[in-house]
């Protein structure tokens, strides 16, 4: 699916055609400039589209594996949450992500939540091994 295929004002189908594609391009275009990313593991909200993608991109990269699925989806107007489960590393991982948008589709908010704790600890090494590899190749 391409964002051309989604409904471009709806910022879940520009997600969700980004978790199918893993195109970064895509990704950068579903983000408004502003948008806001809230993770579990990181104190302080990260602004701006290049750090917001720079920690989705590492997110899907570190849970998009053959076990991530999404279980269920509520929506709001311009707002809606997705339930999703993997298995990362042996470690059962549930979380949440919580997504808001524009009257044009893009996203400006973006907050995960995820459980058990060990769940969350293992999510947090992964990222942390992600963020250290795209900072090694210069995209961060």
């Amino acid at each position: 699916m391409s964002i051309a295929d989604a409904d471009a004002a709806d910022g879940v189908a520009r997600w969700h055609a980004f978790v199918e594609s893993r195109d970064l391009a895509m990704l950068a275009q579903a983000l408004d400039d502003e948008v806001v990313f809230e993770s579990p593991v990181v104190h302080t909200p990260q602004r701006g589209r290049a750090l917001a993608t720079l920690y989705l991109a590492g997110a899907a990269a570190t849970l998009g594996n053959e076990t991530f699925r999404y279980l269920g989806e509520w929506r709001a107007e311009r707002s809606a949450i997705l339930e999703f489960a993997c298995d990362l590393d042996g470690v059962q991982v549930n979380g949440v992500d919580m997504i808001w948008w524009n009257e044009a589709g893009r996203i400006t908010r973006f907050k995960v939540m995820v459980r058990p704790l060990k769940g969350m600890e293992a999510v947090r090494a992964a990222m942390a091994a992600a963020l250290e590899r795209a900072k090694a190749s210069g995209l961060a």
